[in-house]
């Protein structure tokens, strides 16, 4: 059995919150603990695990949208907002980026860079599998480091094809499997580096311990492509970035 088939609920009622196994009812509750800890840190502490390389990430991400002028995009677990400050000038005025997050927190903390960045747009606190929004309602849907986070990744997926547009693209930057030239010192830098890092930073170890342990309980990239095209998208395909430390999937509705 993978890791990321152990992550996924069972018939037990359990999943897995990090290396944890914990009621599935839980997870969300103990997610947002994360999150409500690290939001006041959360950019500071990207720049110090990446060195920087996360917005080169998310720029390549973005890129691979090629959004128009008017287009309407729906941002899951926008986090500080990073994703948005890239696609919104690329939408325009007659577009649309939507600002959401499940977590309270962090969507406060968003809100707040993504005005002191001169950029107001709608927000809206929701969940990623259920989403609140009409059937075809969205050219673009993305989500950059939070599909791990989500319980039932399989529903957050089958819900960014529904809201899409026929013809529009789902996009999920997220950590993945790195190759072997990578794996040992990507596992020792994840779990004695990032910590302390967190301690030091966050003044929370605890919270970026889940974080190693969660980004090797996500599905590797071909898994991942897999769940994208059973939740109904096509021309799935996906882009390693860094040796595979992180993976951008996309994927079309198509009818």
């Amino acid at each position: 059995m993978t890791n990321s088939a152990q992550e996924s609920p069972n018939a037990s009622g359990t999943t897995h919150f990090g290396f944890q196994t914990v009621p599935e009812g839980e997870k969300q509750k103990k997610v947002r603990g994360v999150f409500d800890s690290v939001a006041s840190k959360y950019d500071i502490m990207n720049d110090a695990m990446s060195g920087g390389l996360h917005r080169i990430w998310k720029r390549f991400a973005v890129d691979q949208l090629a959004l128009r002028p008017g287009e309407r995009v729906l941002d899951l677990a926008s986090g500080t907002g990073d994703l948005i400050r890239l696609m919104k000038p690329l939408v325009g005025p007659t577009g649309l980026v939507l600002h959401t997050d499940i977590n309270a927190a962090m969507l406060a903390e968003g809100r707040n860079n993504l005005l002191d960045h001169g950029i107001n747009t709608p927000t809206t606190q929701c969940n990623a599998e259920a989403l609140p929004f009409a059937d075809k309602s969205f050219d673009a849907v993305t989500i950059a480091f939070g599909l791990r986070n989500v319980t039932h990744k399989d529903r957050a997926l089958a819900e960014m094809c529904r809201v899409l547009k026929v013809g529009g693209r789902a996009l999920v930057l997220e950590f993945s499997r790195p190759n072997a030239l990578l794996k040992a010192p990507y596992d020792w830098y994840s779990f004695n580096i990032l910590p302390k890092l967190g301690a030091k930073i966050a003044g929370d170890a605890a919270s970026y311990q889940y974080l190693a342990e969660s980004i090797r309980m996500h599905p590797p990239q071909e898994e991942l492509k897999a769940m994208f095209e059973t939740a109904g998208m096509k021309r799935v395909e996906f882009f390693n970035l860094t040796g595979g430390i992180v993976a951008v999937h996309r994927g079309y509705r198509l009818s």
